[in-house]
């Protein structure tokens, strides 16, 4: 990979890391819109953001949880659910076209905006 290519990569992967460190979540969503002007492809960017926002989820994880003094039983409903829903979206996901899921992520992220404004 060249310099070139390599600076938008990790000034991507910088931008959700500050936001899902900041936040506690929504680097993903930061992260999908960004790689989309990088040097992969668009059925790249969907899976590329999922295995770049692990390791920093983990690392948020680590600090933000004994902050705000969550226990992890309390989370193990949500950990179950939320795995089962990757699952079938990871078999699901491959059947839909980019574009949708492209303008189905745009959906999510402004009723979110929307959601906390008010």
């Amino acid at each position: 990979m060249k310099k070139k290519q390599l600076i938008p990569l990790i000034l991507a992967g910088l931008s959700a890391g500050i936001i899902n460190g900041t936040f506690g979540a929504g680097g993903g969503m930061v992260l999908v819109p960004l790689l989309s002007f990088t040097c992969l492809s668009r059925q790249e960017v969907f899976p590329a953001s999922v295995a770049i926002i692990l390791p920093i989820c983990i690392i948020s994880l680590l600090f933000l949880l004994p902050w705000e003094g969550v226990k992890l039983t309390a989370l193990l409903p949500y950990l179950l659910g939320s795995t089962a829903g990757g699952v079938l979206c990871g078999i699901l996901g491959k059947h839909i076209p980019v574009k949708y899921l492209h303008k189905l992520l745009g959906l999510f992220i402004l009723w979110g905006g929307i959601r906390y404004i008010w």
